[in-house]
């Protein structure tokens, strides 16, 4: 058997693996941050979660299909090894790197959230005065 079509199989399955584990761990834990960010709304926060983890599957699963390809031939054991280090290395960085972007832009919200719930008016209304009688513009 081609070793290069074993590195192939070994790679899509640990990849996709990885793919499907961090999407159902940010998909479990997210939905309480979201739920903070969307001021306790839990169906929006279950929508925001379910749209958020298929876009995780499609730039994922995307890229890691996208990334397969083998420019080398690979003639041994070592070799098997050195490619699945690299391409799973870059998987696993593509991974983290969505992952903090996500984190970010929800943090961004969640902070103008938490600023406009605490926010008050500037100054509170101290009466009420007639309009003049009489005056025109």
């Amino acid at each position: 058997m081609d070793l290069t079509v074993v590195a192939y199989v070994i790679y899509l399955l640990v990849s996709v693996a990885l793919t499907i584990w961090v999407a159902r761990t940010l998909s479990t834990n997210g939905r309480i941050f979201l739920s903070d960010v969307l001021q306790g709304n839990e169906k929006l926060a279950d929508a925001v979660n379910h749209l958020l983890v298929v876009g995780f599957y499609l730039v994922n699963l995307g890229f890691v299909a996208l990334y397969l390809s083998q420019d080398d031939e690979i003639a041994d054991a070592r070799g098997v090894f050195e490619a699945l280090s690299t391409k799973l290395g870059v998987v696993l960085l593509v991974l983290g790197v969505m992952h903090l972007g996500n984190v970010y832009v929800l943090n961004k919200i969640r902070r103008r959230s938490v600023m406009e719930r605490e926010e008050q008016p500037p100054v509170r209304p101290q009466g009420w005065v007639a309009p003049a009688t009489g005056a025109r513009p």
